[in-house]
C-alpha cells in the first residue's frame, strides 16, 4: 500500500516546515504497517520561500500558477501515485494517532473516504464555539473539513476530484458527490473524530468578526454563488498571513 500525502501551499513560510515534521511523524502508523508514503507539497505561485522549505524537508513540489485551492490540491493528486490519497493544509499539524485511525479505515475495506473533526489552536471562546459547531455538522452530515481529507485514488479520479470553479467550500461539495458514490457502491464516507486534527488559529486572529460575518451573509444571501468568486472568499486569497 502506497499513500500519497498531499499538501497545497501558498505562501507558508512561517508554518509549512512545522506542518511537514508532522506529518513525517505521523506516517510512522502506516510505516508500521509496512506502507509506504510519499509527501507532495503543490507551491500555488508561492512569492516566499515556501517551495524551498518544502525541499529541504524532503518534499516533493509541483507547481501550480493560478492560485486556487482546488487547483493546488487537483495538481499535487495528478502527481501522486499513491493508492490513497491524504490532504492536509499547510496550516495543519496531524498526529500518529489520527493517522492509525486512518490507516484502520483504509484497512477495513469499507471506508471510500473520509476526514476529521479539528481543534483550533486559540483561547477565543467564540473560535471555539465556531468550531464545536462546524465538529458536530461535519460529523452529523458527513462533510469533511478541507484542512483534513482522505480517498481512495481510483475513487478520487472518477469521481473528478475538487470542482475547479469554486474558491471556497470545495471540499463539501467534493465530499457530497463522494456519499452518493459511496452509497451507489455499498461502501462508506466517515468523519473521524477522537483525535482531532490540531490546526491554526490565524483566520481568526487577522480577520475581523465583521469581516468573517459578512462573507457569511454574502454566501447566504447568494446561495452560495459567491463561493465560484476569487475576490468574494477573500480570506483564502487575500495574502494575509
Amino acid at each position: 500500500m502506497k499513500i500519497s500525502v498531499v499538501i497545497p501551499a501558498f505562501n507558508e513560510e512561517r508554518l509549512l516546515a512545522a506542518t511537514l515534521r508532522s506529518v513525517r511523524a505521523a506516517t510512522a502508523a502506516f510505516d508500521a504497517r509496512g506502507w509506504t508514503t510519499e509527501l507532495i507539497v503543490c507551491d500555488n505561485n508561492s512569492t516566499d520561500r515556501t517551495a524551498k522549505i518544502a525541499r529541504a524537508e524532503d518534499a516533493t513540489v509541483v507547481f501550480e500558477p493560478v492560485n486556487q485551492i482546488a487547483r493546488a490540491r487537483n495538481a499535487g493528486a495528478a502527481a501522486a501515485s499513491g493508492e490513497w490519497f491524504v490532504f492536509v493544509d499547510a496550516d495543519s499539524q496531524p498526529s500518529r494517532e489520527l493517522f492509525e485511525e486512518v490507516a484502520q479505515s483504509i484497512d477495513s475495506g469499507r471506508c471510500m473516504a473520509g476526514g476529521c473533526t479539528v481543534r483550533l489552536q486559540t483561547d477565543r471562546a467564540l473560535a471555539r464555539l465556531f468550531v464545536g459547531v462546524w465538529n458536530a455538522l461535519s460529523r452529523i452530515l458527513g462533510w469533511a473539513a478541507g484542512s483534513f481529507m482522505f480517498c481512495e485514488a481510483s475513487t478520487f479520479r472518477l469521481v473528478g476530484g475538487f470542482n475547479q470553479e469554486m474558491y471556497a467550500a470545495e471540499e463539501i461539495e467534493l465530499f457530497r458527490r463522494l456519499k452518493r458514490f459511496a452509497r451507489e457502491r455499498g461502501r462508506t464516507v466517515v468523519i473521524l473524530h477522537r483525535y482531532p486534527l490540531a490546526t491554526s488559529d490565524r483566520k481568526v486572529r487577522l480577520y475581523t468578526l465583521r469581516e468573517v460575518l459578512g462573507f457569511f451573509l454574502r454566501m447566504a444571501l447568494s446561495g452560495g454563488r459567491v463561493l465560484r468568486e476569487r475576490d468574494a472568499c477573500f480570506p483564502w486569497y487575500d495574502g494575509r498571513r
